[in-house]
């Protein structure tokens, strides 16, 4: 029997006409869904059905322990991108689902559309277009970046690569990052800062921490108050990262200069979101990394790391399967190798120098440091450990 293979959420349509789509199509017998229905859960399952592997476009799409209960034979979630916050790991975790993700891909364009809404904001591009398309001739004065502090939140691939950018253009950077940062602040320019000092001394903050149960809502009304009335916030990561209300209430009120942001907490944005209606906020609708190079590299990564899958030898794992559920996979004339065999580790492993745990740097933060942060790393005690990976 041949591999069955799903693409349930192909809305709006990325891997569809593909080259990436054609060497997918060799793998299997190969279903891609390219209308708008993954987001409601009873319609997931039936696009799902009796597959062995899916690839996940959407975020929309959510591969909730329903679902994953629904769907007994499935044995890979193939993510296109680094966002993990639509699937319940702990789930895949229990039913021996595998899960696997494409870190880094994005990391350059992301990092350069970060940039991108730096400069709009404190150049005021935006508004200045609005006005001299209505006949005004605005000639207000702008913010420099060259001089300014950046403070970088998270240093994954694309924080880092931020950092990067940041220092070409003669920004001093200041990162924070929960645990030992294994000396990546320092390998792009930046310096390892308290996270109450960076938001303190930041012209511009920048978020790149994954969504999780603890992250979420990381930028609420007492992190905000810690910023300069004259700092911008921008947002290329996940909308909910940041607490809604109180940024729009600073926003209005004259307490932050500004923000770009790419993610919100509902997309699209609703017409009567108060966001459309701030002169100092610079939107785009989550298309940081949706650059020709990015797309077609990150399909090909998701397959790719299906290809992996079935030889035995998985790469970019988030969650790895050792355990098996009650059906196995189709051997058909795939070759395929079960996907209850024990997973290869990850290489990205490294040692927390405090604790000697080994701990991935690209996806999680060392355990212990978990339970109460050193003093060394200036985090207070039991403050919410982001992610270090992408967004």
């Amino acid at each position: 029997m041949s591999l069955k293979i799903v693409v349930p959420d192909d809305f709006p349509p990325a891997l569809t006409g593909s080259t990436a789509e054609v060497r997918l199509r060799g793998l299997g017998e190969v279903s891609v869904h390219t209308e708008r229905g993954a987001d409601q859960e009873a319609e997931l399952i039936r696009r799902i059905g009796d597959a062995e592997i899916a690839i996940n476009i959407r975020a929309h799409a959510r591969f909730t322990d329903g679902v994953l209960a629904a769907c007994p034979r499935l044995r890979l979630i193939s993510i296109w991108g680094t966002g993990v916050d639509n699937i319940d790991l702990p789930a895949c975790r229990r039913r021996g689902v595998t899960v696997t993700n494409t870190p880094g891909v994005n990391a350059g364009a992301v990092a350069e559309h970060t940039i991108a809404l730096m400069l709009a904001v404190a150049r005021r591009i935006p508004a200045m277009d609005r006005d001299v398309r209505s006949g005004q001739w605005p000639r207000g004065l702008l913010v420099q970046l060259r001089g300014k502090t950046l403070g970088v939140i998270g240093l994954g691939a694309i924080g880092r690569r931020v950092a990067e950018i940041a220092c070409a253009l003669g920004m001093r950077v200041l990162a924070w990052t929960f645990g030992p940062d294994g000396g990546r602040a320092a390998s792009v320019g930046a310096s390892v800062t308290p996270l109450e000092e960076l938001l303190s001394q930041a012209d511009v903050v920048s978020l790149h921490l994954r969504l999780t149960d603890e992250t979420r809502g990381f930028i609420g009304p007492e992190r905000l108050a810690c910023m300069k009335p004259t700092a911008f916030l921008i947002n290329t990561a996940r909308g909910a990262l940041v607490d809604k209300d109180a940024l729009v209430a600073a926003l209005r009120e004259g307490r932050l200069a500004g923000a770009g942001l790419d993610v919100f907490h509902e997309e699209p944005l609703p017409a009567q979101d108060p966001l459309l209606r701030l002169p100092n906020v610079a939107l785009t609708p989550h298309n940081a990394g949706m650059t020709r190079e990015v797309i077609e590299a990150g399909l090909h990564r998701a397959v790719e790391n299906i290809e992996n899958f079935l030889r035995g030898a998985p790469t970019d794992l988030v969650v790895g399967s050792t355990t098996s559920r009650e059906q196995p996979l189709s051997q058909g004339d795939t070759g395929l190798m079960r996907g209850d065999q024990e997973t290869q580790p990850d290489p990205k492993i490294e040692r927390c120098p405090i604790h000697g745990v080994s701990y991935d740097v690209e996806r999680e933060h060392c355990p212990e440091c978990a339970k109460g942060p050193p003093p060394s790393t200036g985090s207070r005690p039991g403050a919410p450990p982001p992610q270090s990976g992408d967004s």
